[in-house]
C-alpha cells in the first residue's frame, strides 16, 4: 500500500527539559560522527517520554534512511513534519525516503515543500530533478538541475546528470558541454566519466567512450555494470588488447554474482547458457525487481477480442519494425485488438506512417513514467503485453516489473532470457531452445513450429545495380561477406576467416564497418595473422533497399559465433545470398540455424568450427554446388515458411490464444 503525504497540523513540538535537550544534543553529535547505533538509542529513549519531539522523530527517521529502512523513515519523518511543518530539511529527508520507495509523486511534493521553505536549497532542486527524470518529465528535470547548478555551480553530479537528460533528448552537443564541466569540477568523479562515455557512444566516438569508461573504472573499480559495457565498446572497436584476460575476469565476476555487466554484452562474448542466465538474474534482481505497488490485476472473464499490447522504442525505420510490420497488418482484427505503446522517437518516417495504420490504437508514452505506462495498460485491459526490447537500447523493462498485463511475453528484440519472474513467456522455436536448455530460461517457452522470427515480405530491394568497383570489391575473386555488427567479430572468428581466405586463392572478405577504428583494428589483426589486409573490404551504411541490393555482389555470407546474424541473416536470405552458420548453445548463437531450417537449407548449418571452415571452402571451390544452393534459395523464398508471413501470423496468434486460455482456466504459465 502506498504512503500518503502527511498533512500539516497545528500540533506543537514537545519542548524538552534542559537535561533532555543536552542529551539530545549529545546524540546529534554522535550521529554526526557516524555513531548511528548510539544516536538511535538516545532518540528512541527520548521519544518514550516525549513522543511528539520533532528533532528525535526527524533524526530517528534519518537513521532509518541510513539503514535503508525507507518505509520506517517515511513514517517517522512524516510524523515529524505534521508536528513542525516549517523545517525544509525534514521535508527534504521525507522526499528522500519517498524517492527510495519509488513513490515519486509524494517525493516531488516533499521536495517542492522544502524548496518553498528554502528556495536556495540546491540539493532539494537536484533531487527533485532526479525524481522528475524517473517520471520521464525530462524537460522539467533539466530545468530543476540547471536551477541547482545556478545556486551552486560546483555541483559536478548535477552537471553530469544534466548531460544524461540532454543525451536522452538527443541534444548531444549540449550534453558534451555539461560532461566536460562535470569533469573539470571533479576530475575524480566516476559518474562524470561514465556519463561522458555514454554521450560519446551516442556520438559514435567509441574510442572516446572506451577511454571514459576505463577512467570511471580506475576511479571506482566496482562501478556497477561498467566493466561489461567497456568490453562491449571495445568489441565495437575490434580492440582486442587484453581480450582473454578481460573476458575471463568478466565471466568470473558474473558467476560470483557481481554487478559486472548488463545482459546484452554477454551475448557477443559467449554462448554459455549458464553465464547468460546468471548475468540476467543478477542484473534484473538489482535493477528491475518485481514491484507490487500497483497490486494484483483482477481476473476478468473476457468473451470479446484478446487485447494485445506491443511495447517498443523501435516503431519507426528500425530493424525490428522492418521484420514485424507485416505481422501487425495481418493480425486477425476480429480476434485481436492491437495496441502499440511507443516510447521511442516520433521520426515521422515512412515506417512510422505504415505502423500508425496497422494498429487499432497507437499510444506515444515517451513522457510517461514506467509505472504510469503499466497503470495505463491495466486501465485499457491489455491481456497480453509483448515486450519487443528486452535489454536492448531504449528498453524500459520496469514497465513489466509493475505487471502491465496478466500475461507478459518477451519477443524478438532480445535473443535470450531476461531473468525476470514477471516475464511469463519467451517466444522461440525448437532449434533455438531444445528441451534440455529450458532450465537456463526464467520464462516458459512458447514454441512456434518453424522459426521464431517473423519477416516482412514488403521489404523492397533496390533496382540499383552496383559495380564491384564502386563497392571497393575486386573484379575477380570469390567474395565472402559478413554484414553483422562489428562487436560480433571475436579474435577466434577472425582466425577462422583468415584460414578460409588462405584456402581460397584470390578471395576477399567484405565486412560491415560501423566505425573507422574497427576497420583499422581488423586490418592490423589480419596482418598479425599473416593475411594481406587488402583482402578485407569494408562496407559503409546505406539505405535498406540499397543495402539489400548490394548483397548481389557477394557470393557467400559467413556468419559469426557466439552471436549469429539475426536480421542480417534474414536480409541476406531475402536478397538471395546463401549463408553458412555454426550453431552454438545459446539462443543468440542459433538464430541463423533457425532461419536456415525454416527456408529448408539445413545443409548450411554446422555444429563446429572445423565443419564451418570446410563448408565455406568447399562452396567457394565448388561453383556448381553453390549455384544449386542459390537456385534452391530462390525457389524456397516464397514456398517455405521463413518468408510466409501469413503462416507465421497464424502460428503466433495460436500461441497467444493458448497463453490466454491457460490464464482464463487458472493454469500457470507453462511451456507451449
Amino acid at each position: 500500500m502506498r504512503n500518503k503525504p502527511n498533512k500539516t497540523t497545528s500540533d506543537k513540538p514537545t519542548l524538552l527539559p534542559a537535561q533532555a535537550q543536552v542529551t539530545l544534543n549529545n546524540a546529534i553529535a554522535l550521529h554526526q560522527q557516524g555513531n548511528i547505533d548510539a544516536a538511535q538509542t538516545v532518540y528512541e529513549s527520548i521519544l518514550k517520554s516525549h513522543p511528539k519531539n520533532f528533532d528525535a522523530l526527524h533524526l530517528l527517521g534519518v537513521v532509518a534512511t541510513q539503514r535503508k529502512q525507507y518505509q520506517k523513515a517515511a513514517t517517522l519523518i512524516g510524523t515529524a513534519v505534521k508536528i513542525q511543518s516549517n523545517n525544509a530539511r525534514a521535508h527534504y529527508n521525507l522526499g528522500l525516503a519517498f524517492q527510495e520507495l519509488r513513490q515519486f509523486e509524494f517525493a516531488l511534493q516533499s521536495y517542492d515543500e522544502a524548496i518553498r521553505l528554502d528556495p536556495k536549497y540546491y540539493v532539494a532542486h537536484s533531487n527533485k530533478a532526479a525524481t522528475l527524470k524517473e517520471l520521464n518529465q525530462l524537460e522539467s528535470a533539466l530545468q530543476s538541475y540547471t536551477t541547482a547548478i545556478h545556486l551552486n555551480p560546483g555541483l559536478a553530479d548535477a552537471h553530469s546528470n544534466c548531460a544524461v537528460i540532454l543525451q536522452e533528448l538527443n541534444r548531444l552537443s549540449e550534453a558534451i558541454e555539461y560532461c566536460h564541466a562535470a569533469i573539470q569540477i571533479n576530475p575524480n568523479s566516476a559518474l562524470a566519466h561514465y556519463n561522458n562515455g555514454i554521450v560519446l557512444h551516442d556520438l559514435k566516438d567509441f574510442s572516446g567512450a572506451s577511454i571514459n569508461f576505463e577512467n570511471a573504472l580506475k576511479i571506482k573499480p566496482d562501478y556497477a555494470y561498467v566493466f561489461g559495457l567497456m568490453l562491449h565498446i571495445k568489441m565495437k572497436l575490434c580492440d582486442w588488447r587484453d581480450y582473454e584476460r578481460n573476458i575471463n575476469e568478466l565471466f568470473s565476476q558474473i558467476m560470483n554474482g557481481q554487478k559486472a555487466t548488463t545482459c546484452f554484452p554477454v551475448l557477443g562474448l559467449t554462448d554459455s547458457l549458464q553465464l547468460q542466465h546468471q548475468a540476467a538474474l543478477t542484473y534484473t534482481a538489482n535493477m528491475f525487481p518485481p514491484d507490487d505497488s500497483l497490486g494484483d490485476i483482477p481476473k476478468k472473464n473476457r468473451s470479446g477480442r484478446i487485447k494485445l499490447g506491443y511495447y517498443s522504442a523501435d516503431l519507426h525505420n528500425h530493424a525490428t519494425a522492418y521484420l514485424m510490420a507485416e505481422l501487425f497488418e495481418l493480425h486477425d482484427k476480429n480476434k485481436f485488438e492491437l495496441f502499440a505503446f511507443s516510447f521511442g522517437p516520433d521520426t515521422q518516417d515512412e515506417m512510422r506512417a505504415r505502423l500508425l495504420l496497422a494498429f487499432d490504437h497507437f499510444i506515444d508514452v515517451r513522457q510517461q513514467s514506467d509505472q504510469s505506462v503499466a497503470q495505463l495498460s491495466r486501465e485499457l485491459g491489455i491481456d497480453i503485453a509483448i515486450d519487443l526490447k528486452g535489454y536492448t537500447t531504449g528498453a524500459r523493462p520496469r514497465i513489466f516489473s509493475y505487471r502491465a498485463a496478466p500475461i507478459q511475453v518477451s519477443y524478438l528484440g532480445y535473443p535470450g532470457t531476461l531473468g525476470a519472474s514477471y516475464m511469463d513467456y519467451l517466444i522461440a522455436d525448437h532449434t533455438l531452445i531444445p528441451p534440455e536448455s529450458q532450465a537456463y530460461y526464467s520464462e516458459k517457452i512458447a514454441y512456434l513450429p518453424n522459426t521464431y522470427q517473423v519477416n516482412d515480405r514488403a521489404r523492397a530491394i533496390s533496382s540499383r545495380r552496383f559495380s564491384k568497383q564502386e563497392l571497393g570489391l575486386p573484379e575477380k575473386g570469390f567474395v565472402f561477406c559478413c554484414f553483422n555488427n562489428n562487436f560480433k567479430i571475436t579474435p577466434s572468428m577472425l582466425d577462422t576467416w583468415v584460414r578460409i581466405l588462405n584456402a581460397v586463392q584470390g578471395s576477399v572478405l567484405w565486412l560491415f564497418e560501423d566505425n573507422e577504428a574497427a576497420g583499422r583494428n581488423l586490418r592490423e589483426q589480419a596482418t598479425l595473422r599473416g593475411l594481406d589486409p587488402s583482402r578485407l573490404v569494408f562496407a559503409p551504411r546505406m539505405s535498406l533497399p540499397d543495402h539489400l541490393a548490394r548483397h548481389k555482389a557477394a557470393d557467400l555470407f559467413l556468419d559469426t559465433l557466439p552471436c549469429n546474424a539475426h536480421t542480417t541473416a534474414s536480409d541476406a536470405l531475402w536478397a538471395g545470398l546463401p549463408l553458412i552458420t555454426c550453431k552454438g548453445e545459446s539462443f543468440a548463437s542459433r538464430v541463423a540455424a533457425s532461419l536456415l531450417h525454416a527456408i529448408d537449407l539445413p545443409e548450411l548449418v554446422t555444429t563446429n568450427i572445423t565443419d564451418y571452415e570446410q563448408l565455406a571452402i568447399e562452396l567457394a571451390r565448388n561453383t556448381e554446388k553453390l549455384q544449386y544452393i542459390k537456385e534452391t534459395l530462390d525457389a524456397n523464398k516464397l514456398t517455405k515458411p521463413l518468408f510466409n508471413t501469413d503462416l507465421f501470423s497464424t502460428h503466433i496468434e495460436q500461441a497467444y490464444t493458448l497463453m490466454f486460455e491457460r490464464y482464463q482456466a487458472d493454469f500457470p504459465a507453462g511451456h507451449l
